[in-house]
């Protein structure tokens, strides 16, 4: 898979290098070790296409001036066979590289030839990874905030993927502890009313239709053989009739927002399996619990936490963080997962030292667990903050705002901004078709380029299919700026997935977009000058369509060939 940014860089490195040598040879530099020095791309292109600060960081090193060593080295650098033709001294001593006008041309020629695989690499070849993200509460439907979660993470383990990662995604069903309780008495409450007894609903209790829904459709199955059963019996009859219904609406859902996961992972199992009172025992052998209050306590702040904390109550039930201890040791140490990345809300920042302190103790490295720490969404139509959805006028979760916007444009939306920064998420802009709506802007500039190539077809000016060959060079300001940047696709990949930060991509594309309509404004397809230059810049247009769909696909946004603004005009 090819990498025509760092392949240049590659060359060019080894170019320095081996001048480097010929000047030691030559006793034209002392023989030296080369400090570090760093070869990236200017922001202003006039100064060239890479540039190196290696005669200034080799200065003191060689005991001359950073000028002099820009001199030598230009005069011993040899370009021949490779993708460079030229280099320039700046200011005291930069050196700046210009690539030969082949890069551009074998750049179009190895995404044509990769297409669905132009930007993976093998990067992580051979390492597995675990997502888990979402993981909503199973007693009630799923908030704004889950649809973030869900783009979020989906787009992490795509970049992931991308990247030579083997990763799998995963839903943490909390089906244990104190919200299932509260689940267990909402929906007794609601039984019990409906078999006529005059029994009120806790105001801390679940308050939702969907209690109350699933309490009727219970009493239509079982009418009231439940009534004088012990409260216990009851309460995990109604549990066990509508949790599994509440994950299989979430499972639902989620499909529908383009999301699955390759395992949906019980807390319960922890508990029957004995894996979280394990945890307790393990810490307490090590000597890092103690009692207090009739309580037990976890040494917290001797392995780097705030302060020390609860993990089994003085009534015996282990407090939440427990089973999520016992499920990361699972994760990292029983399914031996390389990397576990986990995508939380922000108000979980204080648990994660807490949870990483008792993995660090129980000698599970912590380094293989990473946080991805996500804000809060504000949804906003007229440019107030909207609570309802439009079409139904109930409040507004996942399921509700698919009905009021595209999914491509909820998918697109909620990765635009990185993971720890607030968004608000503009429920107008979302449906307007126009350049305004970033996702529409960058369909529309495959729509465009699928207009162009249906033309030219109309007209036989474009054979598909026709083996590729040399192709000429970019000529205008606009074709290698283009060009250009559809080379930094692969880099750009591997830097999102690095940091887990999928908006690096919708933030591309946007670009992407953009240079191509600047392309279009500036350089006519049908009409080019010539027969060869027309089939380069068919070409060139056939790349970017193939990268704006490889950069949708791991958004999973679709990336259609027609949009219902005509552009029939665009050759």
């Amino acid at each position: 898979m090819t990498n025509m940014m760092e392949t240049a860089q590659n060359q060019l490195r080894e170019m320095l290098m081996q001048a480097l040598g010929r000047l030691t040879a030559e006793k034209k530099i002392p023989a030296e070790p080369i400090p570090a020095f760093r070869i990236e791309v200017p922001a202003d292109k006039s100064y060239g296409d890479f540039a190196s600060n290696i005669a200034m960081s080799s200065a003191k090193a060689l005991h001359m001036s950073p000028r002099k060593i820009a001199e030598l080295l230009t005069d011993a650098l040899d370009f021949s066979g490779s993708y460079f033709e030229r280099s320039e001294i700046a200011g005291p001593g930069f050196m700046n590289f210009f690539l030969c006008k082949s890069w551009f041309s074998d750049t179009i020629g190895a995404i044509l030839n990769e297409q669905e695989n132009y930007g993976k690499s093998d990067d992580a070849k051979g390492k597995r990874a675990l997502v888990e993200f979402v993981s909503a509460n199973p007693t009630g439907p799923m908030h704004v905030g889950n649809a973030r979660g869900a783009a979020l993470g989906d787009g992490i383990a795509s970049l992931l993927e991308w990247t030579g990662w083997h990763t799998e995604r995963e839903f943490y069903i909390n089906d244990a502890g104190n919200q299932i309780e509260k689940f267990a008495t909402s929906l007794e409450v609601r039984y019990l009313q409906k078999c006529g007894q005059d029994i009120a609903l806790p105001e801390d209790a679940y308050q939702g239709a969907d209690i109350t829904a699933h309490a009727e459709n219970f009493y239509a199955e079982y009418q009231d053989k439940y009534v004088n059963a012990d409260s216990q019996s009851r309460r995990d009859a109604l549990v066990a009739y509508a949790l599994p219904k509440n994950i299989a609406g979430l499972e639902r859902d989620l499909k529908s927002y383009r999301v699955e996961y390759d395992t949906w992972f019980s807390e319960s199992t922890l508990h029957k399996n004995g894996a979280v009172m394990e945890v307790v025992k393990q810490l307490t052998d090590k000597g890092y619990t103690y009692e207090q209050d009739g309580a037990v306590w976890f040494k917290a702040e001797q392995f780097g936490a705030d302060k020390d904390f609860v993990l089994v109550r003085a009534n015996g039930i282990p407090t939440y963080i427990v089973p999520d201890i016992a499920y990361h040791c699972d994760k990292l140490v029983t399914r031996n997962f390389d990397k576990a990345i986990n995508v939380l809300g922000a108000d979980h920042h204080g648990y994660v030292p807490r949870l990483k302190a008792a993995l660090k103790a129980l000698d599970v490295d912590t380094a293989k667990l990473d946080v991805v720490l996500m804000q809060m969404v504000k949804l906003m139509r007229d440019g107030k903050p909207a609570k309802q959805s439009k079409r139904s006028g109930k409040a507004i979760g996942l399921v509700t705002l698919l009905e009021d916007i595209p999914l491509d444009a909820a998918r697109f939306f909620f990765n635009m901004r990185e993971a720890n920064s607030h968004f608000e998420f503009d429920l107008d802009l979302a449906v307007k078709q126009s350049s305004d709506n970033p996702v529409y802007y960058v369909q529309y500039a495959n729509a465009r380029i699928c207009s162009i190539i249906r033309t030219l077809k109309e007209e036989n000016l474009y054979l598909e299919g026709t083996p590729l060959k040399d192709l000429p060079v970019p000529e205008t300001l606009a074709e290698i700026e283009l060009i250009r940047y559809l080379a930094a696709f692969p880099s750009e990949i591997s830097a999102a997935a690095k940091i887990y930060d999928p908006s690096r991509i919708t933030k591309y594309a946007v670009e992407l977009a953009t240079l191509y309509h600047k392309f279009y404004d500036t350089c006519s397809v049908k009409n080019a000058e010539t027969p060869e230059l027309r089939e380069f810049r068919t070409d060139l247009c056939r790349a970017v369509s193939q990268v704006l769909k490889n950069a949708m696909q791991i958004l999973k946004v679709s990336c259609p060939e027609s949009m219902t603004r005509s552009d029939k005009q665009d050759a």
